[in-house]
């Protein structure tokens, strides 16, 4: 599996953790689709860390492949400080453990990578469509809001677990680069807020397909970094 060779500047390296993410889980959807038994094989292994520290599961250590975090991240050779490399491993650690999970016996690949507005995958717009045409939900809305208010990585893990499996039992993609930087943006000071904004955002701008005869349409936005304040996104939990 190749993994990014270049040295990045100091703040990408949030994108480092999408790319690390996508290229893992692609080589397994990959394989799980085509019925190879090592794919198959490492979800089963990879959906038991789903919702769990990546401490607690020292068997799925060598399933991920997060070298590439190592590697320099400024233009003077330095690594990335302890803390930010704990906080990237854990998010490339949950969100292909989540991937797992919602990948479990669907024939299609649920991680589908945003492309735009036409076409975003965010985790918002996700749960909004779990919803009926023109209503919400509130019961599906305030999983998404106490996942929001998670008081901690492991917690939210487990919150963002419960959403994966409706979105599983109906079918809906999710793009887990996108989700995994933003978990990792998420564990950094005043990143809580801005993931919050995000999935507020895509949520309330989706808007469902005009002809569903016409197959699954391009959602009409993405969980983007663009700042968007709601009263229903206050903490129900």
């Amino acid at each position: 599996m190749s993994t990014p060779t270049t040295i990045l500047t100091p703040s990408s390296l949030p994108e480092r953790v999408r790319q690390i993410t996508a290229e893992n889980i692609r080589a397994l959807q990959r394989g799980y689709l085509a019925d190879q038994p090592r794919a198959v094989a490492a979800l089963a292994r990879l959906r038991r860390g789903a919702g769990k520290e990546i401490e607690q599961v020292p068997d799925l250590w060598g399933l991920i492949d997060t070298g590439a975090l190592h590697d320099p991240v400024h233009e003077d050779g330095r690594t990335p400080r302890e803390e930010d490399l704990t906080r990237a491993e854990d998010a490339v650690h949950v969100a292909v453990t989540l991937w797992s999970l919602h990948q479990q016996s669907r024939g299609t690949g649920m991680h589908q990578p945003g492309r735009g507005k036409k076409a975003p995958a965010g985790l918002g717009a996700a749960v909004r469509r779990l919803m009926p045409k023109g209503d919400i939900d509130e019961t599906i809305l305030k999983r998404l809001v106490r996942a929001g208010h998670a008081p901690d990585l492991t917690t939210l893990a487990q919150r963002l677990r419960d959403i994966v499996l409706l979105l599983r039992r109906e079918g809906i993609t999710l793009d887990y680069a996108l989700l995994a930087g933003q978990l990792y943006r998420w564990q950094r000071p005043g990143g809580r807020d801005d993931v919050r904004r995000a999935w507020a955002r895509s949520f309330h701008a989706y808007r469902p397909p005009k002809d569903p005869a016409n197959g699954d349409p391009a959602d009409s936005a993405s969980d983007t970094d663009v700042p968007y304040d709601s009263d229903t996104t206050k903490d129900a939990s």
